[in-house]
């Protein structure tokens, strides 16, 4: 497998649509359409664990999709920024709240067939509220503090509300109990 050309078909200020050039195992060519962000230095994710042991979550609405998800706090890496200092200053432009303590989670691909996003996963404790939260001006997000013990119930009770669920809170909550678990 290897790549042998990659086209920019569209690009936008932030997403470029992609078409990538490949020759498979038994060395047939393919095109494999896809996107990519802009002008990023990669995408941060936090399990952001309150002081009482509250799950930090997110409600907003994603045009994409046309509704609101329930998602955990995410931004995107400036150019130049370390991925700790992103993870930090979305949390606060997010939620309001500051984390004294970052520990790694996990990183991998979003979505392996159609884009070429890496996240990276981070759990935050000694959190502190400093201030609004609520994203920027392009952003309008309702905040939630719930209980890392009813977490599940929270979310399938979301889920059978009709709002729908990022599925990586799912896995990356789990982590994030584990990880807490261990230290103790």
């Amino acid at each position: 497998m290897e790549i042998i050309d990659k086209k920019i078909a569209w690009k936008g200020s932030f997403m470029s649509a992609v078409e990538i050039t490949y020759r498979d195992a038994r060395g047939n060519v393919h095109i494999w359409e896809a996107v990519e962000r802009v002008g990023i230095g990669g995408i941060v994710v936090m399990v952001a664990v309150t002081p009482t042991g509250s799950v930090l979550l997110e409600k907003q609405f994603r045009p994409p999709l046309g509704r609101d998800v329930v998602e955990l706090p995410a931004g995107l890496v400036d150019p130049g920024e370390s991925m700790e200092g992103a993870a930090r200053r979305e949390l606060i432009e997010e939620t309001g709240w500051s984390a004294q303590k970052l520990d790694f989670l996990a990183e991998g691909p979003i979505s392996t067939g159609a884009s070429t996003e890496i996240l990276r996963a981070y759990l935050c404790t000694t959190l502190e509220y400093v201030g609004k939260s609520g994203g920027d001006d392009n952003e309008i997000i309702e905040v939630r503090e719930v209980p890392m013990a009813n977490i599940q119930e929270f979310l399938r009770d979301t889920q059978t509300s009709g709002t729908l669920v990022d599925l990586k809170v799912f896995g990356l909550v789990e982590l994030a109990r584990k990880k807490l678990e261990a230290s103790y």
